[in-house]
């Protein structure tokens, strides 16, 4: 497969599997603008999350996802709408951030809406973005990280086979700041680990 920089935003993938549809947000739709807006307005979202550039209206939703298409347009990073496979109902968002292809590696990222919460949406959306990123992209390692405390997200790195490796100090802001920090956990996965199954009462 050639570097997602050699295709066009039109040529990006659709990924399918675990009863969810992962699709490029669209910013020049009306609909992922809005869903968009409301993932990172979520207070949920907020407390574990300090993006660089906040989103708090229409616009800067729309500025976001923008940016975000550049992106992929130029090889850096793909940002996946989570929707259920039949009903095409927006979930959340997943992202493989930071791609590096001289070292095979990536960020992956991903938050889910509050009414979809408890529902295995993250679980099912990290196992099929990562499925992706190691046999299309050619990755060989990918990691994950999130504010110290919160377990939820501890729970579905694990689950979906990122072992946690360690603490990263004053590594992202702390909540709502720019001018404070605190802890991550890291997690990671390669591409020579074992494939967890996907399934269980415990999703989140």
């Amino acid at each position: 497969m050639a570097p997602i920089r050699d295709q066009s935003p039109t040529a990006l993938p659709e990924l399918h599997g675990y009863g969810l549809r992962l699709r490029p947000w669209d910013e020049t739709s009306g609909a992922d603008v809005e869903t968009w807006l409301c993932g990172m307005r979520d207070p949920e979202f907020r407390r574990w999350n300090t993006p660089l550039r906040l989103v708090t209206d229409r616009a800067s939703a729309r500025e976001s996802l923008l940016a975000r298409a550049q992106s992929a347009v130029e090889g850096t990073s793909v940002s996946f709408r989570v929707a259920d496979a039949r009903s095409d109902t927006a979930l959340g968002h997943i992202g493989v951030n930071e791609i590096k292809y001289h070292m095979k590696v990536a960020r992956v990222g991903y938050w889910v809406l509050p009414e979809a919460r408890g529902q295995g949406v993250a679980t099912r959306a990290l196992l099929l973005a990562t499925r992706w990123a190691f046999g299309e992209l050619g990755l060989h390692r990918l990691e994950l990280d999130h504010a110290f405390g919160h377990d939820v997200s501890c729970r579905i790195a694990e689950r979906c086979g990122f072992a946690y490796e360690g603490t990263l100090r004053g590594a992202i802001f702390q909540e709502g700041r720019h001018d404070a920090f605190r802890d991550a956990h890291l997690h990671a996965r390669l591409t020579t680990d074992p494939e967890p199954e996907a399934g269980g009462e415990t999703w989140a």
